[in-house]
C-alpha cells in the first residue's frame, strides 16, 4: 500500500502554494486534559467472546451513507475489550523489529509530478495531524497538516510530546494494522462485526457527548474540553457498553476490513463483508479503494459530525493513518495472551 491516494488531497493543496507544512506545524503541546477529571482506570486486554447472532444494521434518518437499514448476522469471534494502545502497539515494534509506513520517507513518484514541484517536506517521513485553526472553517485544509516527523511513537510530530502507553495507537496506515493483526494471532474486524458488537443489543442511537470522547464546541476552532479531554483520551476513561466494550464510539475511528461504498447492499445479509474492490467507491476519494471507518473520533461535534453512533460509517485511505484513527481486533478462535 502506498501513500499516493492519501497525500493526493494535499499535494493539491501544497503543490498550489495554498499551505505550507513543516516541523513548525506541529503543535507545540498535544492536547491535555480539563473541565471534570475523569477517572482512567486500568482495564484488561482480554478479548471478550460473542455469540453470533442477528442484529438491525445501518441508520436511515442521519447519513445516506449509513442505510438501508436491515436485519443481519454474525457469526461468534472474540473482540478486543479496547483500542488497541501504543503499548501493545510497542511490544509488537520490539518483537518484530516493525517500521511503520509514517516513519519512511515517501517516494515522489507517487506524486506524478516532477520533483522539483513537491515541496521538500512532503518527501519526509510523516503524517497527518490535526492542527484546529484559530478561526471557523469548513476548509478540512486549515485543520489538518502534513507534519514532518509524526507518527506514532511522536503523534503530535516531533516538537509535541511522545506517545503515552495507554492511548490508542495512531498514525497507521492499513498496512502497519494487518502486520500487527498477523502478529497477535487476530484480524482486523468486519464492519458488520464491528457494528454488531458496538450496538451490543440494541439499536443504534446517538449517544450523549458525555458518554463518548467527542468534540465540546464549535469545530474546529473551539473544543470546551468539558468531557475531559480535547484529544485522545486513555482507553477506559468512558462507560464500556453492554458487551464490556470501549470506546466502541468517539475517542478515534476505527478501521474494518471492508472496502467502502456508500450505503449497503440489502441483499447482502449473512455475514456481510462489503464490496468488492471493483464495486468499492469513496466519493470524496474517488480513483481510489478507501475501507470504511466507524464509530466517529474526539472531533465529531454537534455542529459537524454526528458519527459517534455504531452505525456511522466513512471511506478512509488505507494508504498512511492520521491523528484520529486507530483499530482493534477481532480473533476466530480464543486468543493467546
Amino acid at each position: 500500500m502506498t501513500r499516493l491516494s492519501f497525500l493526493a488531497p494535499f499535494a493539491a493543496v501544497l503543490l498550489a502554494g495554498v499551505a505550507g507544512c513543516s516541523d513548525g506545524n506541529a503543535p507545540k503541546d498535544g492536547p491535555v486534559a480539563t473541565g471534570v477529571p475523569r477517572q482512567c482506570p486500568n482495564i484488561a486486554d482480554t478479548p471478550v467472546k460473542l455469540a453470533g447472532g442477528t442484529f438491525v444494521m445501518g441508520e436511515d434518518d442521519v447519513y445516506a451513507e449509513e442505510g438501508p437499514v436491515r436485519a443481519t448476522t454474525v457469526a461468534g469471534f472474540w473482540i478486543d475489550p479496547h483500542e488497541v494502545t501504543n503499548r501493545q502497539f510497542a511490544d509488537f515494534v520490539k518483537a518484530a523489529n516493525y517500521v511503520t509506513i509514517a516513519e519512511k520517507a515517501v517516494d515522489p513518484k507517487q506524486f506524478q509530478v516532477p520533483v522539483d514541484r513537491i515541496p521538500p517536506d512532503m518527501l519526509k517521513p510523516g503524517s497527518a495531524v490535526f492542527t484546529p485553526p484559530d478561526f471557523p472553517s469548513n476548509n478540512y485544509s486549515d485543520w489538518w497538516k502534513y507534519v514532518p516527523g509524526a507518527n506514532w511513537k511522536k503523534p503530535y510530530g516531533p516538537n509535541g510530546p511522545a506517545d503515552v502507553a495507554n492511548e490508542p495507537v495512531v498514525h497507521l496506515a492499513w498496512d502497519d494494522m494487518v502486520a500487527y493483526a498477523k502478529w497477535r494471532g487476530g484480524r482486523i474486524p468486519t464492519e458488520a462485526e464491528w457494528e454488531y458488537a458496538a450496538s451490543a443489543g440494541k439499536r443504534s442511537k446517538n449517544v450523549q457527548p458525555e458518554e463518548a470522547n467527542s468534540w465540546q464546541g464549535a469545530f474546529p476552532n473551539y473544543n470546551a474540553g468539558t468531557d475531559g479531554f480535547k484529544g485522545v483520551s486513555p482507553v477506559g476513561c468512558y462507560k464500556p457498553n453492554a458487551h464490556g466494550l470501549y470506546d466502541m464510539v468517539g475517542n478515534v475511528w476505527e478501521v474494518t476490513a471492508d472496502f467502502f461504498k456508500p450505503g449497503h447492499n440489502p441483499d447482502d445479509k449473512d455475514d456481510p463483508k462489503g464490496p468488492d474492490e471493483k464495486s468499492a467507491y469513496d466519493p470524496l476519494n474517488p480513483g481510489m479503494l478507501s475501507r470504511t471507518v466507524k464509530g466517529g473520533s474526539y472531533l465529531c461535534a454537534p455542529n459537524y459530525c454526528q458519527r459517534y453512533r455504531p452505525a456511522s460509517r466513512q471511506g478512509r485511505d488505507p494508504g498512511m493513518g492520521t491523528s484520529n484513527v486507530g483499530f482493534r481486533l477481532v480473533y476466530d478462535q480464543a486468543p493467546k495472551l
